[in-house]
């Protein structure tokens, strides 16, 4: 850190400015949040941020390798940068995150894309210093990939992306080893963070003017498991909304097996708590979940959502769904069009399977023809994309609570989202930003709500 700090300062005396850093982050929220702690380690190092790969001098990509196509977007991206590395040679460029996991990947970087600095994986995200250090002393490319996670890095900086709302990992890594799914060999077995640790983070995000938490983990239902004083995931949400400045915590994601009665009831009881809960059921037929290992049954699913509702009537229950796992039929595709419409989702996240190497999914029989997915999955979009409308114009006259995120200065127009993630619009200034504002909403989008504030 001291060494990257001389040499910025060297720079900012021998050229009249000093060195930008450009992230861009692909895949889900955990990675979003390991982007801003690289961000803050840019920042002590004296670097500030830039605007696009163009202006800046380290770039760095976070990458996801859930789907492929998130895994041609980094390598599209890479073409790019070889030609505006040609132009600026002092350039840096860093890969992470979970398609440096894998060693086919890291193969195919170091025989083809040489033009990459520094590439390090889901287990070392500390020592990201270090490692751009030695590529500026180092004319080749710096690789330090772990096989396995060490010690969980405490205390890192952080640049977090928006000033009121902060993300807070309770865990890393999965258990759960579904057939479709990369991340337990990309991410590790599950860990759980020392419940002090946790909230020490969600208090310094409070005193630095953080309203909303989200507590992140691939199954935060499973927190807990191998810590020295037992403490469940309902134990520790109810804790983190007891700490001065918090008006209310989230979390995500939960794994239907392990949704518990004492979860619903912390949600159901603690104002704090949001009353949305992501549940992902991936497929509403049986034979198709026992195929993904998913460890519970159409109705089994049924059940809980129904119990979440009946307990919670104002909950919003959000999921996500795959299409065209192998060996799916057409029954069993009805049979997901059947929970969605029972369950009346406020929302989800549709996905075409994306066959992952490695993963047993991979090498089933009956993969899906790409033409019949895709006819499945806009059948599905259309039915989720309905009720989803259905439920917004079901809001129109409610007041809601926001927490505003942001300004359009040009609309004049804060957006921000209720306590059950619903996105919504209202008219506003900057001096609202920050704050929970009461909303009544007048008109229902299809993907959002439109308001005003009660004064």
């Amino acid at each position: 850190m001291d060494i990257q700090n001389g040499y910025i300062n060297q720079i900012k005396e021998n050229h009249g400015k000093g060195r930008r850093y450009f992230i861009t982050t692909f895949g889900c929220q955990m990675n979003a949040h390991d982007s801003e702690k690289l961000a803050g380690l840019l920042v002590q190092m004296g670097y500030t941020a830039g605007t696009s790969e163009r202006d800046a001098d380290v770039i760095v990509y976070n990458t996801c390798c859930v789907r492929e196509n998130a895994e041609n977007k980094v390598y599209g991206k890479l073409g790019y940068l070889k030609h505006l590395k040609a132009a600026k040679p002092h350039m840096k460029i860093a890969l992470c995150g979970c398609m440096m996991q894998q060693d086919a990947v890291v193969d195919k970087l170091q025989n083809v894309y040489r033009h990459v600095d520094v590439i390090f994986g889901t287990y070392n995200l500390d020592r990201f210093p270090e490692l751009l250090c030695a590529a500026y002393e180092s004319n080749g490319m710096i690789t330090d990939v772990w096989r396995e996670h060490k010690e969980v890095a405490e205390d890192l900086p952080m640049v977090r992306e928006n000033p009121y709302k902060a993300g807070v990992n309770v865990m890393y890594g999965c258990n759960n080893f579904c057939t479709y799914c990369i991340v337990p060999y990309v991410r590790g077995r599950e860990r759980s963070r020392k419940p002090s640790d946790i909230l020490n983070e969600i208090k310094k995000a409070a005193d630095g003017g953080a309203k909303e938490i989200l507590l992140l983990g691939q199954n935060v239902n499973s927190y807990g498991a191998g810590l020295d004083a037992p403490i469940s995931f309902a134990q520790l949400l109810a804790k983190a909304t007891e700490i001065d400045g918090v008006e209310r915590v989230r979390f995500m994601t939960s794994h239907p097996k392990d949704c518990s009665d004492e979860l619903i009831d912390v949600v159901r009881g603690n104002p704090k708590a949001c009353s949305h809960i992501h549940l992902p059921f991936q497929s509403g037929s049986t034979e198709v979940l026992r195929r993904m290992n998913r460890k519970y049954t159409k109705e089994d699913y049924l059940h809980l959502t129904q119990k979440v509702q009946e307990q919670i009537p104002e909950v919003s229950l959000t999921t996500d769904i795959i299409v065209g796992f192998p060996g799916e039929t057409e029954a069993d595709f009805q049979d997901t069009m059947d929970v969605v419409r029972q369950v009346r989702f406020q929302g989800a996240f549709t996905f075409l399977y994306s066959k992952r190497s490695g993963t047993p999914a991979a090498a089933m029989d009956g993969q899906i023809p790409e033409d019949v997915a895709h006819e499945r999955f806009n059948r599905l979009l259309e039915v989720v994309n309905e009720i989803v409308y259905e439920r917004n114009r079901a809001q129109e006259k409610r007041a809601v609570r926001v927490l505003a995120e942001t300004f359009d200065e040009a609309r004049g127009v804060i957006t921000g989202r209720a306590d059950d993630n619903s996105i919504v619009h209202c008219a506003g200034d900057a001096c609202d930003l920050g704050m929970m504002m009461d909303v009544r909403i007048t008109e229902g989008k299809p993907f959002y709500l439109l308001g005003e504030k009660i004064h």
